[in-house]
């Protein structure tokens, strides 16, 4: 059966208990069984990962009193309800109460199994919506994640961490799409800098025309309907970051002036004869290799030069599919709590598609992939002839190397569902525990990542 989960089944009978553990057992689910509601107590918790069968009729503490105590631990645990012909009236009030559901004696095993097993979906989708909350409050905090487990984003992180609060300016090279404005706020905000303003420029969406006037500013009258000071982007970053996105676009004039602003520390607004100091950090980030373009002519080599004092490559998702996985998972959690909708579960094939196809727009179009599957969801298009070209679905790796990258998204995927959990992972892909083990060993995937 799909769904596991726990079954706390109550009753003061031990041939009912013992008859109805092996139905439940016979199920794939995992029991335990109680004579008492006051034992039952002792069990459950709000994070409690199952369902419960009770008895109405119990000594000392009967089934409605143990629902009403369920209750104050969570009131969204499913309580089912063993109920006499007698005791109906009352199961319905119970349900009314926040009951989940009732079965009435005598009951078929199939009944039972099947509510059990609606109590069980139930309660799992209960818990990941609250492991979703509590991951979008992580995400709230402070610092930008930069998701990746491949050895390219762990060095990624590692220097970023090495560098952040050092206040040296830093050259980001990456294809559109990998999130080099992502990598830029993680250095902010990880540096003392984070409690002044990070300011960023597209400089390829500035017209040259206006472009000084963005980055330094202008005083009243310094040029036609310059008819009060403006404050430029650099001095807005004062004390903080300022990233120059797309810098590869800047035109050569204003990559003049900036080199003398990157090399004195100051600036001086346009009509105006004053110097402004800065103390800010600056960002670069480019899209093509910066150096290529200085001995093609159309980058400043000086600037260049000083740019790159220190330089953070990220690589495009094509080169890091083992991430794949774990970022879709990511961009499912975040689309399904903005959008109020339950994550959906793709299949095999499906995610096997995923780490075939290319992904061009790298990141940023695996992020709005998710959100519209999470939008759409049945009927989301995944026909593989739209997402592969006949190119993109022969891959230029070894067959084994490609197993072993599909190999390591299951386990991932099932790693990220089960919050670490091994029994969990073991069921879902019915694998031993030391076969689990050695492929994590192999694939250097490590439990306590992932709860």
């Amino acid at each position: 059966m799909a769904t596991q989960g726990r079954v706390l089944f109550i009753d003061d009978e031990k041939h009912i208990r013992q008859a109805n553990r092996q139905t439940l057992e016979l199920a794939d689910l995992d029991v335990i069984c109680e004579d008492c509601a006051e034992k039952g107590l002792q069990i459950v918790n709000r994070e409690w990962p199952g369902v419960i069968v009770c008895d109405i009729r119990l000594p000392n503490m009967d089934g409605l009193q143990f629902l009403l105590e369920v209750q104050k631990i969570d009131s969204d645990l499913p309580v089912i309800l063993i109920t006499g012909h007698g005791d109906i009236s009352i199961a319905v009030k119970a349900m009314r109460d926040g009951a989940y559901d009732f079965i009435e004696k005598p009951y078929s095993t199939e009944r039972l199994v099947k509510t059990v097993v609606r109590g069980l979906e139930k309660r799992s989708l209960t818990l990941e919506n609250r492991n979703l909350r509590r991951e979008l409050e992580l995400h709230s905090a402070p610092g930008p994640r930069i998701i990746g487990r491949t050895p390219a984003m762990e060095k990624l992180r590692s220097t970023i961490a090495q560098v952040a609060d050092t206040g040296a300016d830093v050259l980001i090279l990456g294809e559109t799409g990998t999130g080099k404005e992502l990598v830029a706020r993680a250095l902010h905000e990880n540096s003392k800098r984070s409690i002044k303003n990070f300011v960023a420029i597209n400089c390829g969406a500035v017209s040259e025309s206006i472009m000084e006037s963005e980055l330094f500013g202008h005083e009243a009258g310094a040029f036609t309907d310059a008819r009060s000071t403006r404050i430029g982007k650099f001095e807005h970053a004062n004390g903080g970051t300022l990233l120059l996105d797309e810098i590869e676009s800047m035109p050569m004039r204003v990559q003049i002036n900036l080199l003398r602003v990157l090399q004195e520390r100051s600036l001086e607004r346009m009509g105006s004869n004053t110097l402004i100091p800065l103390d800010l950090r600056v960002v670069a980030a480019s899209k093509i290799d910066l150096l290529e373009a200085s001995n093609q002519g159309s980058f400043r080599q000086d600037l260049y030069y000083r740019l790159n004092v220190v330089t953070l490559k990220i690589p495009p998702l094509r080169e890091r599919r083992e991430d794949i996985p774990l970022l879709f998972h990511h961009f499912l959690l975040v689309a399904a709590h903005r959008y109020q909708q339950e994550i959906p579960t793709p299949s095999t094939v499906q995610m096997n598609a995923l780490l075939a196809y290319s992904w061009p727009g790298n990141v940023r179009e695996l992020r709005n992939f998710s959100e519209r599957y999470v939008l759409l969801g049945r009927q989301f298009d995944w026909s593989l002839e739209k997402m592969l070209s006949n190119e993109e679905k022969v891959q230029h790796r070894s067959l084994s190397g490609q197993v072993d990258c599909f190999e390591r998204s299951l386990i991932e995927q099932a790693l990220v569902a089960s919050n670490g959990s091994i029994k969990d992972v073991m069921e879902d892909l019915v694998i031993p525990r030391k076969t689990l083990y050695d492929k994590m060993r192999k694939y250097d995937l490590k439990k306590g990542d992932y709860k």
